[in-house]
């Protein structure tokens, strides 16, 4: 006879409180990459307003 209830409570616990932590790791890994992706358009807007200085000789 198969004994279903083999698992205890307390590593149902252990698995649920695994999955948490790694759905929060993975928030904010996301919240990271979306900070990098807003960031990147500024980036290049400072590089091209540096370029731009550049060929002017304000640099």
């Amino acid at each position: 006879m198969l004994d279903r209830g083999a698992l205890d409570v307390e590593d149902l616990l252990k698995i649920v409180l695994l999955l948490v932590i790694a759905l929060l790791v993975l928030e904010i890994v996301g919240l990271f990459v979306e900070m990098l992706a807003s960031i990147g358009p500024i980036v290049a807007v400072v590089i091209v307003v540096l370029i731009i200085a550049y060929f002017l000789d304000y640099v």
